[in-house]
């Protein structure tokens, strides 16, 4: 086994991940995410009927969180949600079209909270990624990267109250 040195303050509040514990299959219908279960980790989304993801209220922990598109969704939608209704996220999406060699960035307002996957339009598309950062008390850093079976349109919205 190598050694590793560091210099400052070393902290895991899961645990050092790697192999098969950095990642972890979601099938159910709905999906709470915590620190412990999921931070630092890659979910994989399996359900093509969707899921409704929950994160963690954003307390500026710095904990990552990483989901990915195994599935493509083919009814409903995925939603990745906050759990406060003052949590907001901030970045973007880049969303191509599959069938046009086409691309469009969309920026998250100020008031997004909510990223939907429909299959289509929004994304949903087996290979997406969304990575979320807790930066700050009340918000989330987040990327998104996918394909859209029509017209790209923003998976940004806000639906929390």
């Amino acid at each position: 086994m190598g050694t590793s040195t560091f210099s400052g303050p070393v902290v895991s509040t899961a645990g050092f991940i790697s192999g098969a514990d950095s990642i972890v299959s979601a099938t159910a219908a709905t999906l709470t995410v915590t620190s412990a279960s999921h931070a630092g980790r890659t979910v994989l989304l399996n359900r093509a009927a969707g899921q409704a993801v929950t994160l963690p209220v954003a307390t500026g922990t710095g904990n990552s969180y990483k989901f990915f598109v195994q599935t493509t969704i083919t009814s409903n939608t995925t939603t990745i949600k906050v759990a406060d209704a003052t949590d907001v996220m901030a970045g973007v999406a880049i969303v191509a079209n599959d069938s046009d060699a086409s691309a469009s960035i969309f920026e998250t307002t100020s008031t997004s909270d909510t990223i939907t996957f429909d299959g289509s339009t929004t994304g949903g598309i087996l290979g997406a990624t969304v990575e979320l950062q807790d930066v700050a008390t009340n918000l989330w850093s987040v990327r998104v990267i996918g394909a859209a079976t029509g017209s790209e349109a923003t998976p940004f919205s806000a639906t929390v109250s």
